[in-house]
C-alpha cells in the first residue's frame, strides 16, 4: 500500500448536517432526507472557496492543517530476527 500526496492540495467545501441520520428499522441502512449531505465543492485555492462562501451566503469554518508525519521504513525491516510480531503470511 502506497500513501500518496495526490490530490491533496484542494479546498473542499462541505455543508454541516441539518438532520441527523435515520436508521431503517427493516434493514438497518442509515439514510437522511438532507440533501445537501451528499454536496462536496472542490477549488483550486483557499481565496476562491472563502470567495464563494461570502457570495452565496454561506457561513464557512477553516480547519487548520494537520502537520504530516510520515515514519520511514525500510523494506529490510521486515525481516529483522529481533521483530515483536513474528512474520508470517
Amino acid at each position: 500500500m502506497q500513501s500518496g500526496t495526490a490530490k491533496t492540495g484542494q479546498w473542499v467545501l462541505e455543508f454541516e448536517p441539518e438532520t441527523p441520520l435515520k436508521i431503517d428499522p427493516l434493514m438497518g441502512y442509515t439514510s437522511s432526507s438532507d440533501t445537501r449531505r451528499q454536496v462536496r465543492l472542490s477549488f483550486a485555492t483557499k481565496e476562491e472557496a472563502i470567495a464563494y462562501a461570502q457570495r452565496n451566503g454561506i457561513a464557512y469554518l477553516i480547519e487548520p492543517e494537520k502537520p504530516v508525519r510520515r515514519r520511514q521504513v525500510s523494506y529490510a525491516e521486515n525481516f529483522r530476527y529481533d521483530r515483536k510480531i513474528p512474520w508470517t503470511h
